[in-house]
């Protein structure tokens, strides 16, 4: 009898119940539902009835770290004895190893975790292929990371599948840009499943295709113009799905809180460290006033988000990975969304990319530089159900208060203000009366900064504007 770590919810126990001894399934799991329990427990299961003796987890970078330092000691039972790595591709003679030692065979429960961009290298791919050797499991989380069937990760991965005993797929919405997403997720499970022979097959069944002409007259290509047989698509999926929707969760808490990690870039990370040693300079010469820490404080958080002020007050772009994170959260996020972002910058830069990928319609914004006029628009469109309008990006200082969200159930903090009430009253623009679901809150993080020490203060509801002073500065800095 498997005894759970932490107590499941019933869509958790439901869930589990219909996959727990599928050789292939996915978990279509709306983000906040839990599905990374679920996935976790199953591999418990399996391990505890010797039916597995290995887990590899693939996941994106945001994420894979999550599922070292929080997600496994938070779900897997400790009478389990294991044994558990994150992915380096630093060869030095610790890491390789550590690495021979996750190969070897041995009485633990052995479960390595990989981001998914590892699969794009040759080093990787070997690893991974030795490591499934024997009963294994593989995992792949927010699987519509290897919905194109082109790329190199893609098909390391799909060659990967044959190795694992047990395949499972994670994902909230497995259909982000049409359904021709399916074939590599469903693929990886097994072939069988859709009962085609190749991605063109697959097309070929449920796409109806057009002869066009390239720009210029250079080449034709075939384009996807409408889909057919969906409801036969639907069907052939069902049986090895299964599908949790934060709506039909009446167990969840009302608030969720998840945190995704954005590495600092080469680039960001000189700009840091020069930046905290000048701040530590400037700051052991003059008062430990709130206000003094508060500025090398703000300092610090435009460089984790991607841009730095000089000294004449130009504002100058930092390379970073911020935007890019963002875009493989709402990628992975059905409905409404609002974005909130401490700097206009941010704004500016959430809004262009958005509108790129989604649509000039897709977005408004609300901050400062916003008309009076234009933000009663921008309310009264986002909670339209019928509008295009999908992503609302504004700062706490000027929307945080006084409006209704409702229509959103993921909010997302793409950079955080110091001001815990600020924080406590933007959350509470969509969950608040009117709204149906369970909302979920997500903060990009970039470990080791500021940024990590503000969402720590905030979850422990510590004003910092008021609470940093003194000797507590170092800490910060």
């Amino acid at each position: 009898m498997y005894k759970f770590k932490t107590e499941p919810y019933k869509h958790q126990r439901d869930a589990l119940e219909k996959c727990w001894d599928k050789q292939a399934f996915a978990i279509f799991a709306e983000m906040g539902t839990g599905k990374t329990k679920i996935a976790l427990d199953n591999a418990c299961i399996l391990y505890n009835q010797n039916k597995i003796r290995k887990l590899l987890v693939v996941a994106p970078k945001g994420t894979y770290m999550n599922w070292v330092e929080s997600e496994i000691p938070t779900h897997v039972p400790d009478y389990i004895e294991k044994k558990v790595l994150a992915w380096s591709p630093l060869m030095t003679a610790k890491n390789k190893s550590k690495l021979d030692d996750m190969i070897k065979p041995d009485y633990e429960f052995r479960i390595m975790v990989m981001n998914v961009e590892a699969f794009s290298t040759k080093k990787g791919n070997d690893f991974a292929k030795l490591f499934l050797i024997g009963r294994s499991m593989l995992i792949i989380d927010e699987s519509t990371t290897i919905k194109n069937p082109q790329a190199k990760r893609t098909k390391h991965i799909l060659s990967l599948s044959k190795e694992a005993t047990y395949r499972r797929i994670l994902t909230g919405s497995p259909v982000t840009q049409s359904p021709m997403d399916l074939w590599s997720q469903m693929d990886f499970l097994d072939p069988e499943i859709l009962d085609q022979t190749s991605f063109y097959a697959f097309r070929t069944r449920y796409a109806v295709m057009i002869s066009s002409t390239a720009a210029g007259g250079t080449h034709k290509y075939q384009k996807i113009v409408k889909f057919k047989n969906l409801k036969e698509l639907g069907e052939k999926v069902a049986p090895h799905s299964y599908r949790i929707l934060k709506k039909d969760c009446l167990d969840l808490p009302d608030k969720v809180f998840q945190k995704r990690i954005v590495e600092l870039t080469e680039e960001q990370t000189k700009a840091y460290e020069m930046m905290r040693r000048n701040a530590i300079a400037i700051l052991n010469g003059e008062a430990m006033s709130a206000p003094n820490v508060l500025t090398q404080l703000i300092r610090l958080h435009q460089i984790v988000c991607g841009h730095m002020k000089t000294d004449e007050g130009n504002m100058i772009e930092l390379k970073s990975n911020r935007i890019n994170e963002l875009m493989n959260i709402l990628d992975e996020t059905s409905g409404k969304v609002i974005i909130w972002a401490n700097y206009i910058n941010d704004i500016k830069a959430i809004q262009k990319e958005i509108q790129k990928e989604y649509g000039f319609d897709s977005c408004c914004t609300y901050f400062g530089e916003t008309k009076t006029e234009d933000r009663q628009i921008c309310i009264n469109k986002f909670q339209d159900s019928s509008s295009n309008i999908r992503f609302f990006i504004g700062n706490t200082q000027t929307g945080g208060y006084g409006i209704t969200l409702t229509e959103a159930s993921t909010v997302i903090y793409y950079s955080n203000n110091y001001d815990l009430e600020k924080r406590m009253q933007s959350e509470d623009r969509a969950h608040r009366i009117g709204q149906k679901n369970k909302v979920n809150y997500i903060d990009l993080v970039s470990p080791k900064t500021v940024d990590e020490k503000i969402i720590k203060a905030l979850r422990n509801k510590v004003n910092i504007a008021k609470e940093i002073s003194g000797e507590e500065l170092s800490e910060w800095i």
